[in-house]
């Protein structure tokens, strides 16, 4: 950010770096002005992009592919809504006497997300066309109990339901869970698993067929062609990303004919959540539950005492362990280490590079409890929910992502009993001031959902690929997040209009008036929360959302300096031109220039008559007014700020809201 004055008027930019030009060159920079920042976006992606040239055709190829894969994706969403929205679908009945007693039988109290998610899925349930929902939340924070209210209202009107989970873990622990939940009432829960005998698996598909089975919970073994539901009402998907190209497929052709509840672990970013509100409905969970702790989180170097203590510690308590270890090289040294450490110690072994069922069986014999510790790699980052594991130890924790520690830190702590984390660094390697910064995070950052914000982008990123198909990444990295969600907002804005163009058509005005307005150095100090204010007073789409921003500038930073009630009218000022078309309002030399406006014969004559010696250029539609030379507009030779506004301002309403009007 940089102060530039000129003839008196100081102006605040963004400085923009781009790739020299020529080679061994400095590199090339573009002054923004800060109050056209809404056409800038942050870049938020993978590793640091490589800087394009100034003119270069290279970004616009780039944005050219981006749009090309989006445009793809906001047909295929839309596809989905309108076959969704002309399929006959199963309105379901109100709620049974039932209904209300199974919910009342919950044992803990539900926090305010997880009760408003209930009442949005119930309300799609009962609509007359199918239902297509995703539930965004950690695991942990409830999800389980939305499918059971649902899978039990479709019950209730006499439909099956299909709960699809991608491990053999899962419907181990869904099996366990609605088993529970549905004791004391007339429902018959199934499994459909690799452990299910031939027999077993022969009679469940049986009992699909006639309609016995009212609730079945499987892999993707369901989406098999010899599965065949008499009356199937709801299907359940857990996870969705986890599952391959083709499952996707069969999921799709689903969704147009029963209700589709989702659950994702992977936060959904709210600004695409807001991009396609109203084709894919979402729900997010934010909020923990309440008998939930923050998970004490220790960061230091690695000590093997400390490690025994903390082991000894969860196994007093009849307690299990989570030790991450990411190499799977030396993960064997690891547990025979361990092993000598704590002779009595029963260790599993799971990571990535072992077969799928093996790994499987690990994981299910630690739910088991048929071992004290897991040694594994970040395989268990996600969608493992082990309540007996409350100690977690993480081994060379300086190697991983914020993210990444986050997320592991979530797999302790889903219990009433006192969660305790260790990320441990070596004693014998410096680690980096990034590494460093990162554990500081996490260490500072120890409440439930708070600060984790940097982490939690990251984790966007990941739930907007996962949404949208893992290929976007690639799109995502190239052209970054921020950008990428207003193209996906754009596409779809546009396919809900029933036309798309290669450039999305967004008016855009440029004001350049010689104005004071920008915010002061001495009233706002932090050069991070100038630029965020001035984008959100860039971004504000009416002066109820300029009214917003005053406030809270007033409530934060005290009264408004002249600078910045001229930045906020210069803002209103921009808005109400872009309402009447207007795309620029620039005042050089001795004329205010004012394009594109249309002006008949009749506004012509009123133009001539109110400003005398105005021109108006009907090939290029651009209007020039002399500027005014009576001394009461006169400050120091020239228009004052607010004498120019408001001069400008009289313009569009004496001209051009009349003719808008018409």
């Amino acid at each position: 950010m940089i102060n530039r004055s000129t003839n008196g008027v100081t102006r605040e930019y963004l400085v923009l770096e781009y790739a020299s030009a020529k080679r061994g060159q400095p590199a090339d920079k573009l002054f923004v002005p800060t109050d056209t920042l809404e056409q800038v976006t942050k870049y938020v992606g993978g590793e640091a992009p490589s800087l394009h040239r100034i003119g270069g055709a290279d970004w616009q190829t780039t944005k050219r592919k981006a749009r090309k894969a989006i445009k793809q994706i906001a047909a295929e969403l839309i596809r989905l809504y309108a076959a969704r929205m002309s399929a006959p679908g199963f309105a379901f009945s109100q709620d049974t006497p039932w209904q209300k007693e199974l919910e009342e039988s919950f044992a803990f109290v539900e926090t305010i997300d997880q009760q408003s998610t209930i009442d949005e899925v119930k309300r799609d349930m009962e609509a007359p066309h199918p239902m297509d929902r995703i539930v965004c939340g950690d695991v942990g924070y409830g999800k389980t109990e939305i499918a059971v209210r649902a899978a039990f209202k479709a019950v209730q009107d006499g439909k099956q339901v299909a709960i699809l989970v991608p491990t053999t873990l899962l419907v181990q622990q869904h099996l366990n869970t609605f088993t529970s939940r549905y004791s004391g009432f007339p429902i018959k829960i199934a499994a459909l698993s690799r452990f299910n005998t031939a027999a077993q698996s022969k009679s469940i598909i049986a009992g699909l067929a006639t309609g016995e089975i009212d609730v079945v919970i499987g892999t993707h073994r369901l989406l098999s062609k010899d599965i065949a539901f008499r009356d199937l009402g709801l299907l359940v998907v857990d996870e969705e990303q986890r599952f391959g190209v083709e499952h996707k497929e069969e999921l799709k052709k689903a969704r147009t004919n029963v209700d589709v509840l989702a659950m994702s672990a992977t936060p959904i970013p709210r600004t695409l959540e807001m991009a396609i509100t109203g084709i894919r409905e979402m729900s997010n969970i934010t909020t923990p539950p309440e008998e939930r702790h923050p998970v004490l989180t220790y960061v230091g170097p690695y000590d093997q005492k400390q490690v025994s203590a903390a082991i000894h510690r969860e196994l007093l308590r009849d307690g299990q362990i989570f030790f991450i270890h990411n190499r799977v090289e030396s993960i064997e040294a690891v547990a025979e280490r361990l092993k000598k450490l704590i002779p009595e110690l029963k260790i599993g072994i799971a990571h990535g590079q072992m077969n799928e069922r093996v790994l499987e069986d690990v994981i299910l014999g630690f739910w088991n409890r048929e071992f004290d510790l897991l040694l594994c790699t970040t395989i268990i980052e996600s969608g493992i929910d082990i309540p007996n594991a409350n100690t977690l130890i993480v081994d060379r924790s300086d190697l991983f992502g914020l993210s990444q520690l986050h997320q592991l830190r979530g797999r302790v702590g889903r219990s009433r009993e006192r969660a305790y984390a260790y990320f441990l660094y070596p004693t014998d390697k410096p680690i980096t001031e990034l590494a460093h910064d990162r554990l500081t995070t996490i260490a500072t950052n120890t409440d439930l959902g708070a600060g984790m914000q940097v982490a939690l982008k990251d984790l966007e990123i990941r739930g907007a690929g996962n949404l949208l198909g893992g290929e976007q990444s690639g799109h995502i990295a190239e052209v970054g997040f921020d950008l990428y969600m207003r193209m996906v907002a754009d596409a779809v804005e546009e396919f809900k209009s029933g036309y798309f163009e290669d450039q999305p058509k967004k008016i855009e005005c440029k004001v350049e008036l010689p104005i004071n307005a920008h915010l002061p150095v001495d009233y706002i100090e932090s050069e991070r929360l100038r630029l965020d204010l001035y984008r959100r007073i860039a971004d504000a789409v009416d002066d109820a959302a300029l009214d917003e921003i005053k406030l809270e500038l007033i409530d934060r930073f005290g009264k408004l300096p002249e600078p910045v009630n001229e930045l906020l009218a210069v803002a209103a000022l921009r808005i109400y031109a872009k309402s009447l078309g207007i795309k620029e309002i620039a005042l050089a030399g001795k004329n205010l220039r004012m394009q594109p406006i249309f002006l008949p014969e009749s506004a012509q004559i009123k133009l001539s008559r109110l400003y005398p010696g105005s021109i108006y250029k009907s090939a290029s539609e651009t209007v020039l007014i002399a500027r005014p030379h009576t001394p009461n507009w006169i400050e120091a030779g020239q228009l004052g700020d607010t004498s120019t506004l408001a001069w400008v301002d009289s313009i569009l309403k004496n001209l051009i809201q009349p003719l808008a009007k018409n």
